[in-house]
């Protein structure tokens, strides 16, 4: 079943909403930091691919009835970043066809909290109850924070590639 917008997903800290073009501001501070983009394509992002992004993450919804959220604090509003699950047809193997693929990305401010491994939790329990198919993520085997993440949440290693000339790591999650 589609679903033309994201779910609201609450935790005990953190709220995942949908996308919306007035999240641009918060998107171009994320996807701009060095930090957040280092082990994500190494490059800091210019306006127009946010927006891109910002887009692309609505449609999914549209499309294909899942798609990834904003995250925000509970209490004071601030955005935390982005998490969700998408199909971005990569040109990598092995394939990642059928699976949809985990992200996420956390403002620097935010990391060390607990908070991706909480957003992560909600989006996978959501997950499981709307996918109908195992789940994957991919990590550059530099970025340990991450990959504990993917491992908190029952993500296992398939295989070891190369995506965009760098390393990689492909991890998969199955459906309970």
């Amino acid at each position: 079943m589609l679903r033309p917008t994201a779910p609201v997903l609450e935790t005990e800290r953190l709220v995942l909403r949908g996308h919306t073009p007035s999240d641009f501001g918060d998107g171009l501070a994320l996807w701009s930091d060095p930090e957040v983009v280092r082990f994500i394509g190494g490059s800091p992002a210019a306006g127009e691919e946010v927006w891109s992004r910002i887009l692309r993450y609505i449609g999914h919804w549209s499309a294909l009835g899942y798609g990834f959220w904003a995250i925000v604090e509970k209490d004071s509003g601030r955005f935390v970043g982005e998490a969700g699950f998408a199909d971005f047809h990569r040109t990598i193997l092995p394939s990642l066809e059928g699976m949809p693929e985990m992200g996420w990305a956390l403002a620097p401010w935010a990391h060390g909290k607990g908070y991706a491994t909480e957003a992560i939790a909600a989006a996978i329990a959501w997950g499981d109850k709307a996918l109908d198919a195992p789940t994957c993520c991919i990590i550059s085997p530099e970025n340990a924070p991450s990959i504990r993440v993917a491992e908190k949440a029952g993500f296992r290693e398939l295989a070891h590639t190369t995506y965009h000339d760098s390393p990689t790591i492909i991890f998969r999650r199955e459906k309970p």
